[in-house]
């Protein structure tokens, strides 16, 4: 017998790193030593002798269900972009810069054309953000996982200063609540989106939102380095930062909220991007269950002084939503 009777196609996998290992050098930085090809990529780590307390911080995570979606119209171009950046995201709500990203690609079978576009997709979001794509692992798991589908995740490693940690501990009641807004749905909530468009045509133009439901749903998981260094840059100190993810508002927020504080949200206060509304209307999803579930617009939440949110909203696009009060949990008023 041959590996390919039992379902492993190493010619596909071979062929497909060689097609995309071009757009994989291009994220290297003269700190990475040995990347693609290696037993294990090496990063130069010297750098970090600058600092004075460096704290190493590694975050891991997937894109989930999403990929189904894109793998049924046949476009994944923007999944590379939904994990690294959803990863980047991550780091900044400890206030940590990135250093180098890990990838795990895997299916049942490896298709050729498919495993391609993923790997460049993730080259070219961390050539946008200047993160070197240090490595990975491609896995063919016929048996593991079903006929079709595939798991995209990954590692990022960053590094922050002890003394610039971000997290609960600074939050003070009082402390604005800065919104960043979301470029849609991100990578969260998949599983009850594909229910909710099961059996329509992803690429009919839909007036109410001005795009097709492919458009809508699959652009990429917005990243806000941009936005951190910027504000960063400027002096602007903040105390913590809740990434508003799988789970919404409810379960997110409170991550960056110390025991005794809670937040009073004010709806209204920011714009709800269209396909929001639109899946609950379609779905007939409750209004809780909506913040429960997604962002509502809201990607990022950055707590901070109310004096230096002021100075925030003059950096970067961003909307004051709410406080942090007395209590616990989340309230939406």
């Amino acid at each position: 017998m041959r590996y390919e009777e039992a379902g492993v196609h190493i010619e596909a996998k071979a062929e497909a790193l060689k097609r995309a290992k071009e757009a994989i050098a291009a994220t290297y930085t003269p700190r990475v030593l040995r990347g693609l090809g290696a037993f294990g990529g090496l990063f130069d780590a010297g750098g970090l002798k600058e600092m004075k307390e460096p704290v190493l911080v590694a975050t891991t995570d997937g894109v989930g269900t999403k990929t189904l979606l894109a793998l049924q119209v046949g476009d994944v171009s923007g999944l590379g972009f939904d994990l690294v950046n959803h990863s980047v995201n991550d780091l900044l709500a400890q206030g940590a810069l990135p250093l180098f990203f890990m990838d795990y690609l895997a299916a049942s079978r490896l298709e050729e054309e498919v495993l391609s576009a993923l790997l460049t997709s993730l080259a070219e979001a961390c050539k946008a953000l200047g993160i070197p794509l240090l490595g990975g692992e491609t896995a063919e798991m016929p048996g593991v996982y079903r006929e079709g589908a595939w798991d995209v995740a990954g590692t990022l490693v960053g590094v922050v200063e002890k003394e610039e940690i971000l997290g609960p501990e600074r939050v003070q009641e009082g402390d604005l609540l800065l919104a960043l807004p979301s470029s849609g749905p991100h990578t969260n909530g998949y599983s009850l989106i594909r229910k909710v468009v099961e059996g329509l045509d992803l690429e009919a133009p839909i007036p109410e939102l001005g795009e097709s439901l492919k458009e809508a749903l699959l652009r990429p998981h917005r990243a806000y380095l941009k936005e951190f260094l910027t504000l960063k840059e400027a002096g602007v100190r903040i105390h913590a930062i809740a990434h508003i993810t799988g789970g919404g508002l409810p379960e997110n927020l409170p991550r960056a909220l110390p025991q005794g504080l809670g937040a009073e949200i004010q709806k209204g206060s920011w714009p709800i991007p269209p396909i929001f509304p639109y899946l609950q209307r379609l779905g007939n999803i409750p209004e809780e269950e909506m913040y429960r579930v997604f962002n509502m617009g809201l990607g990022l939440i950055l707590v901070l002084p109310e004096k230096e949110a002021q100075r925030a909203q003059e950096l970067v696009e961003s909307f004051p939503v709410g406080r942090v009060v007395a209590g616990s949990g989340v309230r939406l008023v």
